[in-house]
């Protein structure tokens, strides 16, 4: 990136809305990845993601007796073009950042002059709020912004065609843009002037897609300019995405007064958390239909039921979030189809994914430690609630124990049998093309585990479940242990009875701990503990499989086969 300096052209910001959208970008200003966008909206909350409004650039300049430029453009941003050219270089005038309470930048201009940029998303509200302001006042300067527009899903690349339209309906304070029809409309308020001059910004280069092999170049439509009197005082922008059904709008009011509300409310809703994680956690907390869901993690998923009923126990219960953890259980309660929740909600349509054979029991889990978690709280749980969870946890066992989709059925021996060819079931999911890179068809360890645990709440409910736990604990110990001192990755592999894989993996230290019932207890129980210590334990975490066994790669790198074929 000629001499960008890669520190800020690798540290990242992203400013979450609450509603599936968001803000996100580099400290260096550059946008690198094609989810790098001021505005970020989700249509169907918290899917639908498009990007409305990609980035700007944005320059100062000396301003003559008549307030024309008259004078040499000061960037304060930097953009990047193919095949390797860095424009504007507003990065070498970043005199400071903080994260806090959300990014705000310093730009040092030559004359000693220093400018100001905060740009913050409230909750709620699929919005972006910038402010620019000079931090010691002086005569004759102006800012000028020109926005840069696409309208595309989130995950595709924008390119010049002929039916992005320029349009813009101007009102004081206010421009609209629709670049296509049947997107929310993009709402620009400002206390500046709008320039109407469109153009079209060619081949911006986001490096870290060219580094991943995807196709890297992207075209944006540039309607105008906003220009402010920065000597005169405060330059406010705010973007936002009309037209969302059920999300609440920027209310009334000029542009500094909507800016000065929100941002007041925001610094103030900023201020409870305890700690920057305890902020960051909170951004992944976000509304679906009438209550809540969490996103699986940022820039790239949405929801998905597995993660969302793993990160519950630590985002929800271990912080006290006892009512958004109701919230959420609750809001997929409801969603349980033949004992399986969806995998996932695929951001464009309205067809979820049920992939997953262990998103419903870590629903069964979370459920239970919810319900310890208001008793130890001293909290009442409303009748109503109560019954709510308790059925969906039995409509999972049932669907389990009876049969459902992909192969998922009791079996015999007490314990959960799933897989069929050409499908990733377990959180080992990977899948190129059709190769599914770690099928784990049959009996997996942690997937027996959960099945154990789901059946040992559902016997608080009904004891008709009592019996089945201790069957399934009972045949686990006989045919998971190995003659290695550990337990088999998965058992009757590829439902060929009295097969193993025995390949030394983390996912059997779920049944020795992490979950509110161990499977596996004592002598053996410590035993896995060390060698998982001693064979996985890295400074990042835990490895997917051990150094020395068939197929272990020690690095993630490469294409997407190179890539995925390590997992």
């Amino acid at each position: 990136m000629t001499d960008l300096p890669e520190r800020l052209a690798t540290a990242e910001w992203l400013e979450a809305d609450g509603l599936g959208g968001f803000a996100s970008g580099t400290v260096a200003g550059v946008r690198t990845r094609r989810y790098h966008a001021l505005l970020l909206a989700a249509m169907t909350p918290p899917t639908g993601r498009v990007v409305l409004v990609n980035g700007f650039d944005a320059w100062v300049e000396p301003t003559g007796e008549e307030g024309t430029g008259n004078g040499e453009r000061k960037y304060l941003t930097t953009q990047r073009y193919a095949p390797d050219y860095t424009g504007g270089e507003g990065f070498k005038r970043i005199g400071g950042f903080s994260p806090d309470p959300w990014p705000t930048w310093t730009f040092r201009l030559d004359d000693g002059s220093e400018i100001e940029q905060e740009i913050f998303v409230p909750r709620g509200v699929p919005a972006a709020l910038v402010r620019w302001r000079l931090k010691k006042r002086r005569v004759g300067l102006r800012l000028v912004v020109r926005p840069f527009l696409s309208g595309r899903d989130s995950h595709a690349i924008h390119h010049e065609n002929g039916d992005f339209r320029f349009d813009a309906e101007v009102e004081p304070g206010r421009i609209r843009w629709r670049p296509y029809p049947g997107l929310p409309a993009i709402l620009s308020r400002t206390n500046g002037s709008y320039h109407h001059e469109p153009e079209w910004y060619r081949n911006f280069l986001l490096d870290e897609e060219k580094a991943r092999g995807f196709d890297a170049t992207e075209d944006c439509g540039s309607p105008g300019t906003l220009s402010f009197d920065l000597s005169g005082g405060d330059a406010v922008w705010i973007v936002a995405a009309e037209g969302i059904p059920g999300v609440t709008g920027l209310g009334e009011g000029d542009a500094e007064t909507a800016f000065k509300r929100l941002r007041a409310a925001e610094q103030k809703r900023r201020k409870v958390f305890a700690s920057r994680l305890h902020r960051a956690a909170d951004a992944y907390l976000v509304r679906r239909g009438q209550g809540s869901t969490i996103v699986a993690g940022y820039p790239w998923f949405t929801d998905w039921g597995r993660d969302t009923f793993i990160s519950l126990r630590g985002l929800c219960l271990a912080t006290g979030r006892l009512d958004d953890a109701r919230s959420i259980l609750l809001e997929w309660a409801g969603l349980v189809s033949r004992g399986m929740l969806p995998n996932r909600f695929v951001d464009q349509g309205d067809a979820p994914e049920f992939n997953s054979v262990d998103a419903s029991l870590w629903y069964v889990v979370a459920a239970y430690d919810y319900l310890q978690a208001m008793a130890r709280a001293g909290k009442r749980v409303p009748t109503g609630d109560r019954q709510a969870l308790e059925t969906a946890i039995l409509a999972i066992l049932t669907g389990y124990a009876e049969g459902t989709r992909f192969g998922i059925r009791l079996d015999s021996d007490g314990l959960l049998r799933s897989g069929e060819p050409g499908v990733q079931l377990t959180w080992m999911d990977a899948k190129v093309g059709d190769w599914v890179v770690t099928a784990r068809t049959g009996k997996a360890v942690e997937i027996q585990a959960l099945w154990l645990n789901a059946v040992k709440i559902g016997s608080e409910i009904s004891g008709v479940w009592a019996s089945r736990y201790t069957k399934g604990c009972a045949a686990f110990t006989a045919r998971f242990w190995n003659e290695g001192g550990w337990l088999c990755d998965v058992v009757d592999v590829d439902h060929q009875p009295g097969t193993c894989d025995p390949a030394f993996r983390p996912n059997q230290i779920f049944a020795v701990g992490g979950l509110p019932f161990p499977i596996l207890q004592g002598e053996k129980a410590h035993r896995v503990v060390d060698l998982v210590e001693q064979r996985l334990l890295t400074p990042l975490g835990l490895r997917s499989l051990a150094p020395g066994e068939p197929g272990y790669i020690p690095r993630y790198q490469g294409g997407p086969v190179e890539r995925d074929g390590a997992y």
